[in-house]
């Protein structure tokens, strides 16, 4: 057996941490920042515990443009260095000075330190042709030192005449880097990683961050008002929120934030990847599907953790047992929250359910411990005025009238209250109670509710016409004789339709409609899977309309109209009330559409004579 040590060549090694350190290069601007802040609050701890004598003065870092010079510039105040400390930190490569300080100041730090790998400050060379170090150190009668190398794996270290304490990192921006010489871009850089620092960062002048955000204090430190305000800063276009989670937990993993909840009016304004994640206050990705449950990635907000393990360009999650504690650990405050709110105060609750739905719903379907705290405050809401029913209300108010040939609860819905009035009305008029599912994700929802919830059945309102319990009369006597129903089931046959159609001709209510189109639930309930889905839903969407015209015999528009009519007349009063009757399902478009509107101008124009 051989043992040894792992030879590592610098001169190999370098140029692969300059090119390809960081996917991208704007990225060097973060780091050189962070590690200002880290210089900073280190010398914030030094002189909290009394091992920095004089003034702590004001600590800022600044951020300068030198376009003539063709330099970027990046100054603190924090702690700055000797020349042996430049050699140690700047000359070893993964050497982490912020590490080696939290280790030595253990439970006397500061505010958090950033840097943990030792190699941000190697980003400078993706940019630069020449990286200096101007640095002082805060111990007494240190003499500032200057730093300079040009990317090859030779330095230069020599006194300097820098009188402050700090540190300068000089760039001189390589020709392909020019871009960093825009006022613009570096300002834009800056406000997106660097917004949230606790070190005031200054660019032209103007401060660009704030230093306390909302998610640092502790929630007794805040007000209603606050948190307004905090999300104004985060979305300023964006309507105020339903409300919010502060989280704050230091056990057994560090996690900080806000999370709100935002008003969603329709379905489609449905947007991803606004929550974003920092560590320690800088700016890291909005990325966060592997922290924050998938249901709640409809939430906005900022979750910030040094805890979550990232790579050394902070830009992507490895695995780690935390990362699944903390999606945990998010969803239990969400439905803490939520079944709280429900508790508390319900109609404010149901109030808000128009946007709430669309997250409870999506956690139930994908999130079975979500759903089992769910199960408690996820409401319907009745179309027949405001009122919503919890499924266990529903299952108290429905059952007695609402069961199915199964046994199992009978949910009737509307996707479409308005278009769907008539079959509403209808079930209203029996006692049925009717719920509205109007938005795109009920679909989904209901084919997953059905086999979570496993004595309950969906159908809807307009779907067929015995299973859905609308007519519980299917051996109701027919006003019509064996003969008139053969007559009329023939004259509908005979309708000119590119829909698959069955007839049936039955003795309804007699406030019933004299036709009722109605669709199989299963088929129905794929098509409208398939309008907002691919794959699967494409041979769905492109199979044949399926659909049962159920012809009302107890209507007399029957025996005292149709019935006494020339043969002509039967056929076009009676493609009329067909034509009426898929209206209504939304099935007669185009050519149909036209000749249903000159048909009916038509017979009314007879009917005057």
């Amino acid at each position: 057996m051989q043992k040894g040590n792992i030879r590592v060549q610098t001169e190999n090694i370098f140029p692969i941490i300059k090119k390809f350190l960081y996917s991208d290069h704007e990225i060097f601007l973060r780091e050189l920042v962070s590690n200002a802040v880290d210089a900073s609050q280190k010398m914030k701890t030094l002189s909290s515990i009394g091992e920095a004598k004089g003034e702590l003065g004001e600590l800022r870092i600044d951020v300068v443009i030198d376009a003539a010079a063709k330099t970027l510039t990046i100054s603190d105040r924090g702690l700055g260095m000797t020349a042996e400390e430049v050699d140690k930190y700047i000359n070893q490569v993964a050497l982490s000075g912020a590490e080696e300080f939290v280790n030595k100041y253990k439970g006397q730090t500061e505010g958090n330190i950033i840097g943990k790998f030792g190699l941000g400050f190697y980003s400078a060379f993706m940019v630069s042709e020449k990286v200096e170090v101007i640095s002082k150190s805060f111990k007494e009668n240190s003499e500032a030192v200057k730093w300079s190398c040009d990317g090859s794996t030779e330095y230069a270290i020599e006194t300097s005449t820098k009188e402050n304490r700090g540190t300068d990192i000089v760039l001189h921006l390589n020709e392909e880097s020019q871009e960093f010489l825009e006022t613009e871009r570096i300002s834009s850089i800056l406000k997106k990683f660097c917004r949230f620092l606790p070190v005031a960062v200054y660019f032209e002048n103007e401060q660009l961050n704030n230093t306390s955000p909302a998610w640092t204090k502790k929630p007794s430190e805040l007000k209603p008002e606050d948190y307004q305000a905090f999300y104004k800063e985060l979305y300023p276009y964006n309507e105020p929120p339903l409300f919010w989670i502060h989280l704050n937990v230091d056990y057994p993993f560090n996690l900080t934030g806000i999370l709100y909840f935002p008003k969603i009016k329709q379905s489609y304004e449905i947007q991803k990847d606004k929550i974003q994640l920092y560590c320690n206050q800088v700016f890291v990705t909005d990325e966060v599907k592997d922290i924050v449950p998938e249901f709640l990635m409809l939430l906005q907000g900022v979750i910030d953790s040094p805890d979550i393990p990232l790579n050394v360009s902070r830009s992507y999650l490895q695995g780690d047992p935390n990362v699944k504690k903390i999606n945990n650990y998010i969803t239990k405050k969400v439905a803490d929250k939520l079944e709280e709110i429900f508790r508390n105060d319900r109609p404010s609750f149901e109030e808000k359910w128009d946007s709430l739905g669309l997250f409870v719903k999506y956690g139930m379907m994908t999130d079975d411990k979500f759903l089992e705290k769910a199960n408690q405050f996820f409401v319907m809401e009745d179309t027949a005025g405001n009122k919503f029913y919890t499924l266990e209300e529903y299952r108290s108010a429905a059952t007695a009238l609402q069961k199915n040939k199964e046994g199992k609860l009978v949910i009737l819905y509307t996707t479409n209250p308005v278009q769907q009035d008539s079959f509403v009305k209808e079930a209203q008029g029996r006692g049925y109670f009717v719920i509205k599912m109007e938005t795109l994700v009920d679909a989904s929802f209901i084919n997953q509710m059905e086999m979570k919830w496993n004595d309950v059945h969906f159908t809807r309102v307009d779907a067929e016409i015995a299973d859905n319990l609308i007519d519980k009369q299917e051996n109701a006597d027919c006003a019509l004789s064996t003969e008139q129903i053969k007559q009329v089931k023939e004259l509908f046959e005979k309708q000119d339709t590119k829909l698959h159609v069955t007839v049936d001709v039955k003795g309804l209510s007699l406030e019933a409609p004299p036709v009722v189109a109605t669709r199989p639930e299963f088929m129905r309930r794929m098509k409208d899977m398939a309008a907002v889905s691919g794959s699967m839903g494409s041979f769905y969407a492109n199979m044949p309309d399926e659909v049962t015209l159920t012809v009302n015999g107890n209507h007399a528009i029957y025996r005292d109209v149709i019935l006494k009519q020339e043969l002509i007349q039967q056929e076009k009063m009676v493609q009329s009330l067909a034509d009426l009757a898929l209206l209504s399902q939304g099935l007669l478009n185009g050519s149909q559409l036209t000749n249903f509107i000159s048909r009916s101008v038509e017979l009314m124009e007879g009917a005057g004579k």
